[in-house]
């Protein structure tokens, strides 16, 4: 499809702004039944699995169409429970999801579909995961997630949600597509414009609803935003834009990484920026006498993310390498405080009025985005419901884990994260975070290399 044939708003385009759980339900109504009348020659199965990447699988449209909609489709229980290679996990908590690898079920969510640019006929739709008895896999990533959105609606509470995540381009040989940081840069640039004119024709084909996109500060490093949505799409659609950037890089032979750090004192991120609104759309964070106060409700909903960021740090940082980030980052966010329009603050309030909104600043950019936004909606619930007072800004109240044992042993000890995501979801998460580890100490690297020759 060309820009002339693009419509100037596509009937799967995500609006903006907030939006309740019923309305997506409405609008997964009107879009399989759109689908269905294009006649779809093949639908693409997505899994958001825990390590911020789709599991995925190709269906014939009609079959698809027929029965997968209604019924949902098998997949191996394995997809919430491997590790980034697709190994097993010696660890009791997971032990049901290897037990004969037997079969979970699919269901398509059709208010996630997404043509596939470049293939006429060929769509994409997210999934949520249950158990073959209709009970939902709790610590599947979506699930996590339409958890919290339903303890937060219970509320009165309907969040929005962006997200901005930073990638960094390589040619074949390993170097960047700039030598330099490029920061804001218009001059400087011009080694990543065929590829960035490519992945902003694939996004828009898509229907994505980009906001904004810039070059970054570290060599070959880009940002591209999409406006802010409902926490579910928010981070849908993120994971898309991912998978439609990898996919165009790869056709210029250049490799797309979202590591959180390419190198020490490299650091690219996912920052959050979330807003709380009410069932029919207002916004409830800013005060009534100063727009660009938070409200006593906001105020409270971010004292409790402030008190839990250090003992979930493993969701923020699941990587060994995302403590590079926070070891090194120029602005990485390890002391736990808030500002007001702060860079420097691991919680940045940002905007005026109706558009006052947190940028929660933890996250790098190889967490998975849905448990991320699961996690800062648990403890910012649970801040609300303690009634807490928003802490001065400024003040510093804990530390983010510098080393990933240090970050294991805060979230697997710590009462708080299991009173705010479940028992089950916190020794599932530690069993796979501690997998992380035990592959990383079982690697030899040319660092290892390095550093034994100068004993030499």
């Amino acid at each position: 499809m060309n820009d002339a044939q693009q419509p100037a708003a596509a009937f799967w385009q995500r609006p903006a702004g907030p939006r309740t759980l019923a309305d997506r339900a409405r609008a997964a109504d009107r879009t399989r039944a759109a689908l269905a009348d294009r006649a779809p020659d093949r639908l693409t199965l997505l899994a958001p699995d825990p390590h911020g990447r789709f599991a995925a699988v190709d269906l014939d449209g009609g079959f698809a169409l027929d029965s997968v909609l209604d019924d949902g489709y098998g997949a191996c229980t394995y997809l919430y429970a491997w590790t980034v290679e697709r190994g097993t996990v010696a660890a009791p908590e997971l032990q049901r999801y290897y037990d004969a690898y037997g079969d979970l079920v699919l269901h398509p969510d059709p208010a996630t579909l997404t043509p596939q640019p470049g293939e006429d006929g060929s769509w994409y739709v997210v999934c949520d995961a249950a158990w073959p008895d209709g009970s939902p896999v709790d610590v599947a990533p979506r699930t996590a997630l339409r958890t919290q959105l339903t303890a937060a609606e219970e509320r009165g509470i309907v969040p929005s949600v962006g997200l901005e995540h930073e990638v960094t381009f390589y040619r074949a040989d390993g170097t960047p597509l700039t030598g330099h940081g490029i920061d804001y840069a218009l001059g400087g640039t011009e080694a990543l414009a065929p590829l960035l004119r490519d992945v902003r024709a694939t996004l828009r084909e898509a229907a994505l609803g980009v906001e904004s996109a810039r070059a970054e500060c570290h060599p070959g490093q880009y940002e591209i935003v999409l406006r802010h949505r409902d926490a579910l799409a928010a981070c849908d659609d993120a994971m898309i834009q991912q998978t439609l950037v990898r996919q165009t890089a790869a056709r210029h032979s250049v490799q797309a990484s979202y590591l959180a750090a390419e190198g020490p004192g490299q650091g690219s991120s996912c920052h959050v920026h979330l807003s709380l609104n009410s069932l029919a759309g207002d916004n409830l964070g800013a005060d009534g006498t100063d727009p660009r106060r938070p409200s006593r409700l906001l105020g409270s909903f971010l004292a409790g993310v402030l008190r839990a960021a250090a003992d979930l740090t493993p969701l923020w940082a699941p990587t060994t390498n995302s403590y590079v980030r926070l070891r090194t980052g120029d602005f990485a966010p390890t002391r736990v405080r808030w500002g007001a329009d702060d860079r420097t603050a691991a919680v940045r309030l940002v905007g005026s009025g109706p558009s006052l909104r947190l940028e929660c600043r933890f996250p790098g950019a190889d967490a998975q985005p849905h448990l991320v936004v699961a996690a800062l909606l648990a403890a910012g619930l649970s801040g609300i419901e303690d009634d807490l007072p928003a802490p001065p800004a400024g003040e510093t109240l804990d530390h983010l884990a510098t080393t990933p044992w240090q970050a294991l042993e805060r979230f697997s000890t710590s009462k708080l994260p299991a009173r705010l995501l479940g028992e089950e979801f916190v020794a599932h998460y530690a069993a796979l975070f501690a997998s992380e580890l035990d592959a990383w100490c079982e690697a030899v690297t040319d660092w290892h290399r390095r550093r034994g020759a100068l004993r030499s």
